[in-house]
């Protein structure tokens, strides 16, 4: 084989894997949640913009739009009514290339114009003439960094020294938790309630074997006549929560909903909203506090300091080897018997070709089945050649990253 992963180390660990943890804590951040806009915001405006690059020079230029904040508008709402009083700004920062030998690229259009797509397609409720406004504050990168670009490899040098961590298999906490994030933003739900919003944000604590789930959702103002109606949709979607929750495997599950909310103080004391979003007037957002590259915050994984969303696909291994860890730990869990739960961390050097990272450290929780059967010079050859082969096919991943094919929230 190949000595394409020479710095590697598998550990076969004797640690409890985060199932058998005694207390669990996973989040979910969903998709009217104003971290989880910014995220999937200018993920899509990352992708525009590769797309433009590449088919206006053949190739993607040095960028980064990474650099992400939501600030909050102003509301005025009530039981039966509700309007936008000043509107949400997002504002999109860091570095772009605005020009390539004597190509201009209007690069603040195509990130406008994939914000406003992106809002339009999510949040429809959102008017992005009257209820957003987006100032792009991207300047041309260092030379240093543009210097990466300026060949036209196959497989590009790292533009930072970074480190990232990938997991699998999702626990039955992390499903659950995920899961019962979907349901609410689905659209069977929102057909069964039309009162429920998209800013939905799923807290999910495992206790043993019993699991309280804490659930934020906002109801639209002019659906809601009274105090006495909110509270009985309240009920009636919680109901609908809790028949999902039977079918979870846990031995009990407690569920709450809007748990700030108090009888007899009216409008102030609910949960309402205008356009769905806290965005529009109590909560703002930041590029990566929203969900991990696995769709959830799960806090008893390990986990890196890199936020996934905007960064630059074919160089940034904040993006690249978050994903990339990502699904090698779902590969190796799903094709190598006797592993519970594993760990893979990968971590770049600067200049580096991302194709050979500078370390790899790989942990495995052997299942209780397989305590005694994996072994660590078989399981290290399997893990390596696993590892191996999807680096050698890294050109092809940093494509599908180019064209939007993973979720990245």
């Amino acid at each position: 084989m190949p000595n394409i992963v020479p710095n590697i180390v598998i550990e076969i660990s004797r640690d409890r894997s985060v199932s058998e943890s005694p207390v669990e804590i996973v989040e979910r951040k969903g998709l009217g949640h104003p971290d989880y806009i910014c995220d999937a915001s200018l993920e899509a405006a990352s992708i525009a913009l590769s797309k433009e690059y590449l088919k206006k020079t053949g190739r993607v230029l040095h960028y980064n739009l990474d650099k992400g904040l939501l600030v909050a508008g102003q509301a005025d709402k009530g039981f039966g009514y509700g309007r936008i009083v000043e509107p949400m700004e997002l504002i999109i920062g860091d570095r772009a290339t605005y020009s390539f030998g004597k190509v201009k690229l209007p690069v603040e259009a195509i990130v406008k114009d994939a914000v406003r797509a992106w809002f339009k397609a999510n949040l429809p409720l959102v008017d992005v003439k009257r209820h957003l406004k987006i100032r792009v504050a991207l300047e041309p990168g260092s030379a240093a960094l543009k210097g990466i670009f300026s060949e036209a490899d196959a497989i590009m040098g790292a533009n930072d020294t970074s480190a990232v961590v990938g997991s699998a298999p999702m626990t039955t906490t992390e499903t659950a938790v995920y899961g019962m994030e979907r349901l609410i933003n689905s659209a069977d739900f929102k057909a069964r309630f039309p009162e429920t919003g998209a800013d939905v944000k799923v807290m999910g604590v495992r206790t043993a074997d019993a699991l309280d789930i804490t659930v934020a959702c906002p109801f639209f103002a002019r659906l809601i006549k009274n105090e006495g109606e909110y509270f009985r949709k309240k009920a009636e979607a919680l109901a609908a929560m809790r028949a999902f929750a039977k079918k979870l495997p846990f031995k009990r599950v407690s569920i709450g909903i809007n748990t700030l909310d108090k009888r007899g103080q009216g409008a102030q004391g609910v949960y309402l909203t205008v356009i769905g979003t806290s965005a529009e007037d109590a909560d703002s957002g930041q590029v990566g506090r929203g969900n991990r590259v696995s769709g959830v915050i799960s806090l008893n994984r390990p986990s890196g300091a890199e936020a996934a969303a905007g960064k630059n696909p074919v160089s940034h291994v904040g993006k690249i080897y978050a994903l990339l860890a990502h699904r090698m730990a779902h590969e190796a869990r799903a094709s190598i018997s006797g592993i519970a739960e594993i760990d893979i961390w990968l971590v770049s050097k600067i200049g580096a070709p991302i194709n050979r990272p500078h370390r790899i450290y790989v942990k495995i929780h052997p299942s209780e089945q397989g305590r005694s059967k994996v072994r660590q010079a078989a399981v290290k050859e399997q893990i390596t050649r696993l590892i191996a082969r999807r680096l050698s096919r890294i050109g092809a991943f940093t494509s599908e990253l180019m064209s939007g094919v993973y979720p990245i929230c």
